[in-house]
């Protein structure tokens, strides 16, 4: 028996996939960690696949959806809108996303409205958290704002990062400058992607 081996048609998802229908406000949100998982999976940028990073180094797990903005590069437009920083991380722009419904698994797209963010530094550059809600949601999708959503979850976002690079002994680079509204992240969603276009694309097309 022989088999034929097919071209695939699967999209990188930081390249081949769409920022969103209606960014800044409605985007796309490639999930690359679960609120169960107690390991760190990362987008291999070179391949495209979901790798595993490193297992979590505290308890704590996330407690939204979170991934990242396809076409979307923390740049030089990033930096500029954290004034504590003076260059960004050099990587796509993060995403947390709630729903209300679980959602268990990874490696998948959704769409997602933009509500706000954290400015947060990890050591020294600029790694902002953009906060949306599954667009179709029945419980989240009315909300505009991140004061739409109960503060107890932004609260939980805010350990989360505040906690997950912690190991005992050692400095912890990571802080949380403030927390912003949706007009802010769209701001900061729309300089991700110009970012993107010059620095990776090459174009300020």
């Amino acid at each position: 028996m022989t088999f034929r081996i097919l071209p695939t048609a699967r999209a990188h998802p930081w390249h081949g996939v769409s920022p969103g229908p209606e960014p800044p406000r409605l985007v796309t949100a490639y999930i690359e960690i679960t609120p169960r998982d107690v390991v760190k999976y990362e987008l291999d940028k070179v391949s495209g696949l979901l790798k595993v990073d490193r297992p979590q180094q505290t308890s704590s797990s996330p407690p939204t959806l979170y991934g990242l903005i396809p076409q979307t590069y923390c740049g030089a437009n990033v930096a500029a809108l954290s004034p504590e920083a003076e260059i960004a991380d050099g990587d796509p722009l993060d995403i947390c996303v709630l729903s209300e419904r679980p959602i268990d698994r990874a490696d998948i797209v959704l769409p997602a409205k933009v509500l706000g963010g954290l400015r947060m530094i990890d050591g020294g550059e600029a790694d902002d958290k953009i906060v949306a809600v599954l667009a179709n949601d029945r419980i989240y999708q009315d909300a505009d704002s991140l004061e739409d959503i109960p503060t107890h979850i932004v609260d939980r976002l805010e350990h989360y990062f505040l906690t997950y690079k912690m190991v005992p002994g050692a400095d912890h680079p990571v802080s949380i400058e403030e927390r912003y509204g949706a007009d802010h992240a769209h701001a900061v969603v729309e300089a991700a992607i110009a970012d993107y276009k010059t620095e990776i694309v090459g174009t300020d097309e």
